[in-house]
């Protein structure tokens, strides 16, 4: 039985001490070959690394208000609840077929969950190795590096017990100046 709620499924992440069953039937066998994934993967890092860099700079340029501490404690649970928008129009249906045939997502659940205003596809990976580390780590798509968010606007999105932690950065207090003394 599906959990109703997407805070549902993600308060059982929150609390799991192992990681979560396989969704119902198993995992979806991939039906893409591997010598076709692979070099697509080689080909698209430039670009997801591009990407990241270029999200980097715009931190130095807009400060969040949040830094990244911590550690990954690879328990996983990050690698089973990956939200993955839902698939609409064409687009929508090849990013979801290049996350599941290519990346190598499964979904989690049949149905759509609300997040934020959208509806999304609670995924999991199926690279996670039983020790909690990644498979295909160094061929990982964009979502896996960037993982735990700390926006630049917004609140981060960390899994309690992943190790992690959002520290609110602390604002500078205003310099004194002689004249604060008239008041």
């Amino acid at each position: 039985m599906a959990p109703e709620t997407l805070d549902e499924i993600l308060v059982l992440a929150e609390e799991a001490e192992e990681q979560p069953p396989p969704p119902l039937g198993g995992i979806p066998k991939q039906w893409v070959p591997g010598w076709f994934r692979w070099p697509i993967c080689v080909m698209v890092l430039p670009w997801n690394l591009f990407d990241l860099y270029l999200q980097k700079l715009a931190t130095l340029i807009i400060r969040p208000p949040y830094r990244k501490e911590g550690e990954c404690l690879k328990r996983g649970n990050c690698c089973h609840y990956i939200l993955i928008p839902e698939p609409k129009g064409l687009l929508g249906r090849l990013n979801f077929f290049f996350n599941t045939q290519i990346y190598g997502f499964y979904p989690r659940y049949k149905e759509p969950y609300e997040y934020d205003g959208n509806k999304v596809v609670v995924m999991g990976c199926r690279y996670l190795q039983k020790d909690g580390s990644c498979g295909n780590y160094r061929l990982r798509p964009v979502v896996c590096r960037k993982w735990p968010v700390i926006e630049i606007f917004g609140q981060p999105r960390i899994l309690k017990g992943c190790g992690f932690k959002a520290i609110p950065k602390e604002t500078p207090k205003p310099k004194r100046s002689p004249l604060d003394i008239i008041q």
